[in-house]
Protein backbone atom coordinates (compact mmCIF):
# COMPACT_ATOMS: atom_id res chain seq x y z
CA UNK A 1 0.00 0.00 0.00
CA UNK A 2 1.28 3.32 -0.99
CA UNK A 3 2.35 6.31 1.23
CA UNK A 4 0.13 8.31 -0.59
CA UNK A 5 -3.22 5.71 -0.20
CA UNK A 6 -2.39 6.01 3.69
CA UNK A 7 -2.13 10.07 3.95
CA UNK A 8 -5.67 9.95 1.43
CA UNK A 9 -8.11 7.84 2.57
CA UNK A 10 -10.87 7.23 0.61
CA UNK A 11 -13.76 9.70 0.37
CA UNK A 12 -17.51 8.17 1.18
CA UNK A 13 -19.37 6.82 -2.23
CA UNK A 14 -21.89 9.33 -3.53
CA UNK A 15 -24.22 6.23 -3.21
CA UNK A 16 -23.54 6.26 0.33
CA UNK A 17 -23.50 10.18 0.42
CA UNK A 18 -27.01 9.87 -1.14
CA UNK A 19 -28.23 7.35 0.93
CA UNK A 20 -27.35 9.80 4.40
CA UNK A 21 -28.85 13.09 2.88
CA UNK A 22 -31.89 11.20 1.91
CA UNK A 23 -32.19 9.42 5.74
CA UNK A 24 -31.23 12.92 7.35
CA UNK A 25 -34.10 14.46 4.65
CA UNK A 26 -36.14 11.56 6.20
CA UNK A 27 -35.53 12.13 9.31
CA UNK A 28 -35.56 16.12 9.63
CA UNK A 29 -38.55 17.01 7.00
CA UNK A 30 -41.56 16.24 9.01
CA UNK A 31 -40.07 18.54 11.49
CA UNK A 32 -39.15 21.51 9.48
CA UNK A 33 -42.36 21.35 7.75
CA UNK A 34 -44.27 21.34 11.03
CA UNK A 35 -42.21 24.38 12.29
CA UNK A 36 -42.79 26.44 8.80
CA UNK A 37 -46.16 25.54 9.67
CA UNK A 38 -45.70 27.50 13.13
CA UNK A 39 -44.23 30.54 11.58
CA UNK A 40 -47.15 31.14 8.64
CA UNK A 41 -50.74 32.89 8.48
CA UNK A 42 -51.91 29.92 6.98
CA UNK A 43 -50.67 26.36 6.76
CA UNK A 44 -52.93 25.49 3.01
CA UNK A 45 -51.60 28.53 1.72
CA UNK A 46 -48.07 27.90 2.82
CA UNK A 47 -45.12 30.58 2.86
CA UNK A 48 -47.72 32.84 0.54
CA UNK A 49 -49.74 34.09 3.29
CA UNK A 50 -46.67 35.55 4.83
CA UNK A 51 -44.71 34.89 8.07
CA UNK A 52 -46.45 35.35 11.54
CA UNK A 53 -45.29 34.81 15.14
CA UNK A 54 -48.94 35.23 16.23
CA UNK A 55 -49.00 31.51 16.89
CA UNK A 56 -46.50 31.25 18.85
CA UNK A 57 -47.79 34.51 21.06
CA UNK A 58 -51.06 32.61 21.13
CA UNK A 59 -49.27 29.07 22.46
CA UNK A 60 -46.84 30.78 25.24
CA UNK A 61 -50.20 33.22 26.28
CA UNK A 62 -52.18 30.02 26.83
CA UNK A 63 -49.67 27.30 27.93
CA UNK A 64 -46.25 28.77 28.82
CA UNK A 65 -47.06 27.35 32.22
CA UNK A 66 -46.34 24.15 30.92
CA UNK A 67 -42.97 25.03 30.02
CA UNK A 68 -42.34 25.64 33.31
CA UNK A 69 -43.78 22.91 34.83
CA UNK A 70 -41.97 20.43 32.31
CA UNK A 71 -38.75 22.00 33.14
CA UNK A 72 -39.01 21.50 36.57
CA UNK A 73 -40.75 18.31 36.19
CA UNK A 74 -37.30 16.98 34.13
CA UNK A 75 -35.12 18.17 36.34
CA UNK A 76 -36.66 17.15 39.69
CA UNK A 77 -36.57 13.81 38.26
CA UNK A 78 -32.88 14.12 37.07
CA UNK A 79 -32.12 14.60 40.51
CA UNK A 80 -33.88 11.76 42.32
CA UNK A 81 -32.50 9.61 39.61
CA UNK A 82 -28.96 10.47 40.42
CA UNK A 83 -30.01 10.29 44.30
CA UNK A 84 -31.90 6.91 44.34
CA UNK A 85 -30.14 5.36 41.08
CA UNK A 86 -26.54 5.75 41.67
CA UNK A 87 -26.58 3.50 45.06
CA UNK A 88 -28.74 1.18 43.77
CA UNK A 89 -26.11 0.80 40.43
CA UNK A 90 -23.54 0.39 43.17
CA UNK A 91 -25.20 -2.26 45.46
CA UNK A 92 -25.83 -4.06 42.12
CA UNK A 93 -22.45 -3.59 40.41
CA UNK A 94 -20.69 -5.20 43.94
CA UNK A 95 -23.35 -7.93 44.65
CA UNK A 96 -22.77 -11.29 43.43
CA UNK A 97 -26.20 -12.90 44.28
CA UNK A 98 -28.36 -14.36 42.49
CA UNK A 99 -31.43 -11.62 44.47
CA UNK A 100 -29.67 -8.88 42.63
CA UNK A 101 -29.69 -10.24 39.19
CA UNK A 102 -33.54 -10.72 40.01
CA UNK A 103 -33.86 -7.41 41.44
CA UNK A 104 -31.66 -5.81 37.92
CA UNK A 105 -34.43 -7.78 35.60
CA UNK A 106 -36.98 -6.13 37.38
CA UNK A 107 -35.86 -2.59 36.62
CA UNK A 108 -36.81 -2.77 32.93
CA UNK A 109 -40.33 -3.36 34.03
CA UNK A 110 -41.76 -0.18 33.96
CA UNK A 111 -39.74 0.27 30.46
CA UNK A 112 -41.44 -2.40 29.11
CA UNK A 113 -45.05 -1.78 30.25
CA UNK A 114 -47.21 0.69 28.99
CA UNK A 115 -46.88 4.21 30.38
CA UNK A 116 -51.04 3.86 30.97
CA UNK A 117 -50.27 0.77 32.26
CA UNK A 118 -47.88 1.58 34.87
CA UNK A 119 -50.08 4.87 34.91
CA UNK A 120 -53.11 2.67 36.45
CA UNK A 121 -51.24 1.17 39.05
CA UNK A 122 -49.79 4.39 40.71
CA UNK A 123 -53.77 5.26 40.89
CA UNK A 124 -54.56 2.28 42.15
CA UNK A 125 -52.05 2.66 44.67
CA UNK A 126 -52.06 5.94 45.38
CA UNK A 127 -55.22 7.59 44.03
CA UNK A 128 -56.94 7.64 47.24
CA UNK A 129 -54.79 10.45 48.83
CA UNK A 130 -56.51 13.45 47.29
CA UNK A 131 -53.79 16.18 48.01
CA UNK A 132 -51.17 14.02 46.66
CA UNK A 133 -53.14 12.61 43.75
CA UNK A 134 -53.76 16.21 42.30
CA UNK A 135 -50.78 17.29 42.83
CA UNK A 136 -47.35 17.97 40.83
CA UNK A 137 -45.33 15.30 43.08
CA UNK A 138 -47.88 12.89 41.59
CA UNK A 139 -46.46 12.71 38.67
CA UNK A 140 -42.99 13.57 39.35
CA UNK A 141 -43.15 9.75 41.28
CA UNK A 142 -44.53 8.38 37.53
CA UNK A 143 -41.33 9.65 36.09
CA UNK A 144 -39.38 8.53 38.52
CA UNK A 145 -40.57 5.22 37.93
CA UNK A 146 -40.22 5.41 34.38
CA UNK A 147 -37.09 7.21 34.06
CA UNK A 148 -34.99 5.39 37.10
CA UNK A 149 -34.09 2.22 35.11
CA UNK A 150 -31.92 4.03 32.76
CA UNK A 151 -30.21 5.62 35.03
CA UNK A 152 -29.08 2.66 37.41
CA UNK A 153 -28.60 0.31 33.92
CA UNK A 154 -26.06 3.35 32.54
CA UNK A 155 -24.54 3.70 35.29
CA UNK A 156 -24.05 -0.11 36.67
CA UNK A 157 -22.26 -0.69 33.49
CA UNK A 158 -19.59 1.87 34.49
CA UNK A 159 -19.23 0.84 38.11
CA UNK A 160 -18.72 -2.99 36.36
CA UNK A 161 -15.69 -2.60 34.85
CA UNK A 162 -12.84 -4.17 36.28
CA UNK A 163 -10.25 -1.72 36.41
CA UNK A 164 -12.44 0.22 38.69
CA UNK A 165 -13.01 -2.38 40.94
CA UNK A 166 -9.40 -3.11 40.95
CA UNK A 167 -8.58 0.32 41.78
CA UNK A 168 -11.57 0.52 44.43
CA UNK A 169 -9.85 -2.80 46.29
CA UNK A 170 -6.74 -1.42 45.80
CA UNK A 171 -7.80 1.84 48.03
CA UNK A 172 -9.33 0.00 50.62
CA UNK A 173 -6.66 -1.98 50.86
CA UNK A 174 -4.68 0.81 51.70
CA UNK A 175 -7.28 2.15 54.59
CA UNK A 176 -9.32 4.58 52.83
CA UNK A 177 -13.07 4.83 53.86
CA UNK A 178 -16.21 3.86 51.62
CA UNK A 179 -16.93 7.85 51.75
CA UNK A 180 -13.65 8.08 50.61
CA UNK A 181 -13.86 5.86 47.77
CA UNK A 182 -16.98 6.51 46.54
CA UNK A 183 -16.78 10.30 46.25
CA UNK A 184 -12.97 10.71 45.62
CA UNK A 185 -12.13 7.55 43.15
CA UNK A 186 -15.98 6.02 41.93
CA UNK A 187 -17.72 9.30 41.34
CA UNK A 188 -15.02 11.02 39.00
CA UNK A 189 -14.51 7.92 37.05
CA UNK A 190 -17.94 6.92 36.37
CA UNK A 191 -19.53 11.48 35.94
CA UNK A 192 -19.81 10.86 32.29
CA UNK A 193 -21.99 7.97 32.38
CA UNK A 194 -23.68 10.42 35.29
CA UNK A 195 -23.89 12.15 33.16
CA UNK A 196 -25.37 10.51 30.08
CA UNK A 197 -27.90 8.78 32.07
CA UNK A 198 -28.82 12.30 32.99
CA UNK A 199 -29.33 13.22 29.39
CA UNK A 200 -31.75 9.91 28.77
CA UNK A 201 -33.62 10.82 32.25
CA UNK A 202 -34.02 14.48 30.99
CA UNK A 203 -35.48 14.19 27.83
CA UNK A 204 -37.63 10.78 28.42
CA UNK A 205 -39.20 13.06 30.92
CA UNK A 206 -39.95 15.95 29.36
CA UNK A 207 -41.04 13.99 26.38
CA UNK A 208 -43.78 11.16 28.68
CA UNK A 209 -46.77 12.01 27.31
CA UNK A 210 -49.01 8.28 28.12
CA UNK A 211 -48.29 7.81 31.91
CA UNK A 212 -48.51 11.88 32.42
CA UNK A 213 -51.22 11.86 30.42
CA UNK A 214 -53.54 9.89 32.69
CA UNK A 215 -52.07 11.12 36.16
CA UNK A 216 -52.24 15.21 35.15
CA UNK A 217 -54.57 17.59 36.16
CA UNK A 218 -55.82 20.91 34.73
CA UNK A 219 -53.38 22.50 36.94
CA UNK A 220 -50.36 20.47 35.89
CA UNK A 221 -50.22 19.97 32.33
CA UNK A 222 -47.16 19.24 31.18
CA UNK A 223 -45.53 20.23 27.32
CA UNK A 224 -47.01 16.84 25.86
CA UNK A 225 -49.73 16.97 27.17
CA UNK A 226 -50.59 21.15 26.40
CA UNK A 227 -49.20 19.43 23.03
CA UNK A 228 -51.72 17.31 22.32
CA UNK A 229 -54.94 19.61 23.66
CA UNK A 230 -53.60 22.20 21.06
CA UNK A 231 -53.72 19.86 18.37
CA UNK A 232 -57.05 18.33 19.35
CA UNK A 233 -58.78 21.47 19.81
CA UNK A 234 -57.23 24.89 18.18
CA UNK A 235 -55.72 24.99 14.43
CA UNK A 236 -52.82 23.15 13.41
CA UNK A 237 -50.63 26.18 13.20
CA UNK A 238 -51.13 26.62 17.15
CA UNK A 239 -49.80 23.18 17.46
CA UNK A 240 -47.42 23.51 15.20
CA UNK A 241 -46.41 26.43 16.57
CA UNK A 242 -46.18 24.48 20.29
CA UNK A 243 -44.20 22.13 18.86
CA UNK A 244 -41.54 24.91 17.83
CA UNK A 245 -41.36 26.12 21.50
CA UNK A 246 -40.80 22.61 23.10
CA UNK A 247 -37.59 22.46 20.80
CA UNK A 248 -36.73 25.99 21.77
CA UNK A 249 -37.09 24.34 24.71
CA UNK A 250 -35.31 20.90 24.81
CA UNK A 251 -32.85 21.90 22.37
CA UNK A 252 -30.80 23.82 24.24
CA UNK A 253 -30.26 21.87 27.44
CA UNK A 254 -29.86 18.65 25.48
CA UNK A 255 -26.95 20.25 23.60
CA UNK A 256 -25.36 21.74 26.76
CA UNK A 257 -25.38 17.86 28.81
CA UNK A 258 -23.62 16.55 25.35
CA UNK A 259 -21.09 18.82 25.44
CA UNK A 260 -20.59 18.25 29.51
CA UNK A 261 -20.38 14.36 28.19
CA UNK A 262 -17.87 14.95 26.17
CA UNK A 263 -15.41 17.31 28.45
CA UNK A 264 -16.16 14.53 31.06
CA UNK A 265 -15.10 11.90 28.71
CA UNK A 266 -12.21 13.94 27.42
CA UNK A 267 -10.89 14.75 31.17
CA UNK A 268 -11.10 11.30 32.59
CA UNK A 269 -11.05 8.91 29.76
CA UNK A 270 -13.68 6.92 30.51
Amino acid sequence: MSTKMLSHPQRPAPLLLALTGLTILFLLGPILVSVMAGLVNNYRIGLKSGLTLKWLEQVWANYGGTVWLSLQLALLCVLAAILLGLPCAYALARSRSRLARSFEELLTLPVAVPGMASALALLLAYGSLQGFRQSFWFILVGHIVFTLPFMVRTTTAALQKRSLVDLEEAARSLGASFTQIFFGILLPAILPAVVAGSLMVFTLSLGEFNLTWMLHTPLTRTLPVGLADSYASMRIEVGSAYTLIFMLVILPVLWALQALARLLEKQYGN
